[in-house]
């Protein structure tokens, strides 16, 4: 079944010229959440199959290993996959009601982008990984443009300039790897960065270029200064797909190419506690519901990215509780920028200072956002607790000091969380009721329908704890597979393949 792996990119694009095509708004709206709805259920078959058989690769044009463009997948990819196009359906969901699909272009830059994602999460290839990252850029270049507020131009203009000088880097980065090893294929270049020079050196460029599309301190700032000057299901849809996207490789790179090198763990720690005090309490000096949400954004990355730096005594399960809180953070914060979102839409306004008595008008708004908030921190009955417990046990694990004090950090970082979501709602949904809208404005049960089903979620994530977990572990050793995946991608007889060994010494 390894021929179906190219159709994961390649009929999302079909989509996305049909929907060009196509006149009616409503075929173009069900082609929209259409097509990420069946990539959840294609995302379930294929970890369900990889899960049984290992690894699947398919190498276009049936060229032989180290020379084709190789798309492979396998447990983890499968898991992404599922959460991404989760994401997608809903925030497209929330586009279609909100009324933002009434431009004849917005259905097919969303599938443009789902494109760009599925290649990404299913490419063998860090060429191609750029390929498909600027597959889903441009797109976002256009989806910027035409939704949100007026501050989406200032926004649009940093988004653009960030993500190319991001990818320039990138590019640069595959390039002199490709003049050091003779490859990108990351199958081939197994352990290749582990120890020698000029291949760390290489990838050092690849990662600072995926760090700053995640949004990870030093290079944050614009993450939180762009998404919210667009729409909110153009914000919900980034939240979901670009980060994430960049996370997966940060996993798949520092696992196949780093071979979990720990000489890197007090580089991981040292960035990671930095940027989860700032996500944490940057968020409490903005004015608007989603600049608040933009820094929450950046304060999950830290929590998922540090499990690098504590694989050296189980691996698998610091992997799989970074994994669980990425599942997690990508679920709480697209509904709570799709809550956003709805207030938003009714009263013309995101503003804190407009804003006021909610919880009255709004409680079943209120409510949700109340959720969303509690998982943030890590509060039961939602995702957020196991993913944090999870997190806290696998650090405790090593015993060591510096365990303790991302421990303590981490506290901290979610204490100011909790502080921001609580200013958000004290100015928003206490205080007296707004004087200048008539009480009979409420939110429509329509707009807050995407946001209520992924918060459902999030408690569903929490009360079948035992088989998300089981599932997330299952991910991560398809993860560690690197032989499986070198021998999925390569076959038995790769052509163009360098050899590693004699690179490993060249230390």
């Amino acid at each position: 079944m390894d021929w179906t792996l190219p159709l994961f990119a390649a009929i999302p694009l079909f989509a996305a010229a049909v929907a060009v095509l196509l006149p009616w708004r409503r075929a173009r709206d069900v082609l929209h959440i259409g097509v990420p709805v069946a990539g959840i259920l294609a995302g379930g078959w294929l970890f369900a199959h990889t899960a049984e058989h290992g690894t699947i690769a398919h190498n276009v044009g049936l060229y032989v290993g180290g020379v084709a463009i190789p798309f492979a997948a396998d447990t983890f990819s499968a898991i992404m996959i599922i959460t991404t196009m989760i994401v997608a359906a809903t925030a497209n969901w929330f586009a279609t009601i909100s009324g933002e699909t009434v431009s004849r272009y917005y259905a097919s830059l969303t599938l443009i982008l789902i494109t760009g994602v599925n290649g990404a999460l299913l490419t063998a290839d860090l060429f191609n990984f750029f390929v498909f990252i600027e597959v889903m850029l441009l797109p976002s270049y256009g989806l910027i443009a035409m939704s949100g507020t007026w501050a989406r131009l200032a926004g649009g203009r940093t988004f653009v300039l960030v993500n190319l000088a991001a990818s320039t880097l990138l590019l640069a980065g595959v390039g002199v790897l490709y003049g050091v090893t003779g490859s990108v294929n990351i199958a081939a270049l197994q352990g290749a960065a582990a120890g020698n020079g000029p291949a760390v050196v290489a990838m050092g460029l690849v990662i600072i270029a995926i760090g700053a599309k995640a949004g990870v301190f030093p290079v944050h700032t614009w993450l939180p200064r762009t998404y919210p000057g667009t729409s909110a299901a153009v914000m919900g849809l980034f939240s979901g797909l670009h980060t994430k996207v960049a996370v997966y490789m940060l996993f798949r790179i520092y696992v196949n190419l780093f071979d979990l090198e720990d000489r890197w763990n007090w580089l991981i720690i040292a960035l990671m506690l930095v940027s989860m005090v700032i996500g944490a309490f940057a968020g409490l000096a903005e004015n608007s519901i989603r600049r608040v949400l933009g820094y929450q954004m950046i304060n999950g990355m830290p929590f998922i990215l540090v499990m690098l730096a504590f694989t050296s005594d189980d691996p698998q399960r610091a992997l799989a509780a970074g994994l669980l809180y990425t599942l997690h953070h990508m679920i709480t914060v697209a509904a709570l920028i799709l809550t956003s979102g709805a207030i938003e839409e009714t009263y013309a306004t995101g503003l804190l200072s407009k804003l006021s008595g909610l919880a009255r008008r709004d409680p079943l708004v209120a409510a949700l956002f109340a959720a969303g908030a509690f998982s943030i921190v890590g509060f039961p009955p939602f995702s957020g607790m196991w993913g944090k417990v999870l997190i806290v046990f696998e650090i405790a694990r090593t015993a060591d000091w510096w365990a303790w004090l991302v421990i303590a950090v981490i506290v901290i970082a979610s204490v100011g969380a909790l502080l921001s979501m609580l200013r958000v709602w004290r100015e928003v949904f206490w205080g007296q009721p707004m004087q200048r809208y008539p009480d009979s404005l409420r939110v429509s049960t329509r707009l807050i329908a995407p946001s209520a089903l992924l918060m459902a979620g999030s408690v569903a994530m929490f009360l079948f704890a035992g088989p998300l977990i089981d599932a997330t572990l299952t991910a991560t050793a398809g993860l560690l597979d690197t032989e499986g995946y070198a021998s999925a991608v390569l076959g038995d007889d790769p052509v163009g393949v360098p050899d590693m060994t004699d690179l490993q010494g060249g230390r």
